[in-house]
């Protein structure tokens, strides 16, 4: 009793702590057999057995692993949920967590979401019997025009990717529970830092970590936070069946790049600010979108329900042959697929992440062709938006 009272005395502790110093002190920050100032990585499939009577913690490391463990640790206390969860990429984590979803279910969804999501529902689950809605999100009326009598859950992303419109989370979340829907939210662009859904009601949280999370593009992950433990327990058991997991270097490089997650989206963000005031003022930039801009629809609702604007800045250049001429002059940012890292990313949603996506689907939803989607680095934003203004003006 003791023990456990000890635990639950230093997990309040830790609860109490500010942001910054959470992401330093998270409870396994020194090895308690070392004292080593990392979390060790445990390189190993299988544990051994000193009495078979009494099973160790760990027993194969699809099951457990304890770096994998740390990390998970580590994403519910930021998240400030009951149990946290670890996998191989963002897209194993947000296809575990629809698998609590069974055949003939319903759920509703933003319909500007990340294209993998979209490819998810819309070749693999609807195959499997679960039913989706795309919705706009930002007008409740239509949320609450798709329920069905087989709806289950609520899927939302706010700001959704790459028009970064906004969802009123405690609305929505509020509209489910008096429902009894399940409701999910993808909270990448955010991060816990700017972010925390669990505080709004929402039961799972869901990470592309490879994004800011990891911030160094070079781990591939998926992280999922549940509210309570009875969905702590039904998200193990799947994580486990399917063997969704992350393995333990990837883990520990996903600690390492955690620890520094303030600072990198606090230089980000002011840098993206400034973009996009930038970008307003452009005569070769038809439209703009960024949550920090004062006629972002649903600016109001975000300061509400976030600490900050985030980084990435979506900006529309006209059409598909102008975006694809200034994606092949700007020469600081890379062009590729992900956005969050230390170096700026410009990408091309139509043909990138939302390839997936029909182009009349896409159109319907505002991801035109013309549509590019800057993810704001730690490079200095007068050299960024030099390099910018260069490519533009060719």
């Amino acid at each position: 009793m003791a023990d456990q009272e000890q635990q639950q005395d230093n997990g309040a502790r830790k609860a109490d702590k500010q942001f910054a110093t959470k992401l330093i002190h998270f409870g396994a920050e020194i090895d308690e057999h070392t004292g080593a100032s990392s979390v060790p990585i445990y390189q190993a499939s299988t544990f051994h057995h000193h009495d078979i009577f009494n099973p160790p913690d760990y027993d194969y490391s699809r099951s457990g692993n304890p770096t994998r463990q740390a990390l998970e640790d580590y994403i519910a206390l930021l998240e400030g949920g009951e149990r946290g969860f670890a996998f191989s990429s963002g897209m194993a984590a947000i296809s575990t967590t629809f698998l609590l979803l069974s055949s003939g279910d319903h759920v509703i969804v933003t319909e500007d979401v990340y294209g993998g999501t979209y490819r998810l529902l819309t070749t693999i689950l609807d195959r499997l019997g679960i039913e989706s809605t795309f919705v706009d999100m930002t007008r409740f009326e239509e949320v609450k025009a798709a329920l069905k009598p087989n709806t289950k859950a609520v899927f939302m992303e706010t700001p959704s990717n790459p028009t970064l419109k906004i969802t009123d989370i405690a609305e929505i979340t509020a509209w489910a529970k008096q429902r009894n829907l399940l409701t999910m939210l993808d909270n990448t662009f955010m991060t816990p830092y700017h972010q925390r859904p669990i505080e709004l009601g929402v039961d799972i949280v869901l990470h592309s970590a490879t994004k800011f999370l990891g911030g160094h593009s070079d781990v591939l992950a998926g992280l999922a936070v549940a509210a309570n433990e009875s969905l702590g327990r039904r998200l193990k058991q799947l994580q486990n069946g399917l063997g969704t997991v992350l393995g333990a270097q990837e883990s520990w490089l996903l600690i390492r790049g955690m620890k520094t997650l303030q600072a990198r989206m606090e230089h980000s963000e002011k840098s993206a600010r400034k973009l996009a005031s930038w970008l307003v003022q452009n005569n070769g930039v038809v439209q703009v979108f960024y949550p920090g801009l004062e006629n972002h629809p649903g600016r109001e609702i975000h300061e509400k329900q976030s600490l900050g604007y985030g980084a990435v800045v979506s900006f529309d250049v006209g059409d598909g042959d102008r975006a694809k001429a200034v994606l092949s002059r700007v020469k600081l940012p890379i062009v590729a697929v992900s956005l969050g890292a230390v170096e700026s990313i410009l990408s091309y949603p139509a043909m990138m992440s939302h390839a997936a996506m029909p182009r009349e689907v896409r159109h319907e939803r505002g991801i035109t062709d013309g549509l590019l989607r800057y993810s704001v680095g730690l490079e200095d934003i007068d050299d960024l938006i030099a390099d910018l203004d260069q490519a533009l003006r060719q």
